[in-house]
């Protein structure tokens, strides 16, 4: 009698500590807490593709007329030139916005599907449809980006490339650190 009063009391102390996460069972853990409007507002993302346009604009000089109008493609993973993400088209968003503040004319052109540039023998070059593109809006420079994925940092570069010979008039590259946000909007998880 002694033994099965002891054998309870076992099952039921063993019960209470798994009910208090004393158990094998892990705690759940915790959630990460929901940025705020001040986070949002401070996130670096924005501003460093903004700084990328000015940094585009700045080393293109002379060679850039803000008359004439530019078109942006998506920006493509490096690895699969038919492949972008939502962080490839926003960053192609984010970068028109900048040259449009900075007073540069901007043609409107969602591709979203579309291949902008080819590999040929080592170099990306543009494709003949945007090569067409670009003249059939008489557009100066088309501008182009790629993105390769690291492990802790998504490497991007920019180029803006003149249609009618292929000539890149002014590139930039930098770098973004690969937090949640951004593995979200690459399509990782």
């Amino acid at each position: 009698m002694k033994s099965a009063a002891l054998v309870i009391a076992s099952a039921i102390a063993l019960s209470a500590c798994a009910n208090l996460g004393l158990g094998n069972t892990p705690p759940p853990a915790a959630a990460s807490p929901v940025p705020t409007w001040k986070d949002a507002e401070s996130n670096e993302f924005i501003p460093a593709n903004q700084r990328a346009a000015d940094a585009l604009i700045n080393n293109a000089g002379l060679k850039l007329d803000p008359s004439r109008p530019l078109i942006i493609a998506t920006l493509a993973n490096i690895n699969f030139l038919e492949e972008s993400s939502t962080f490839g088209r926003i960053i192609a968003e984010q970068l028109s916005g900048q040259f449009t503040r900075r007073d540069y004319k901007m043609v409107e052109m969602k591709f979203r599907d579309k291949v902008f540039m080819k590999q040929n023998v080592g170099e990306l070059l543009l494709t003949r449809e945007i090569k067409d593109v670009a003249q059939n809006h008489s557009a100066q420079a088309v501008i182009v980006g790629t993105y390769a994925e690291g492990d802790k940092l998504v490497y991007v570069n920019l180029k803006l490339v003149r249609p009618s010979d292929n000539t890149v008039i002014s590139s930039v590259d930098y770098a973004i650190p690969m937090d949640k946000n951004v593995k979200t909007l690459l399509g990782r998880r």
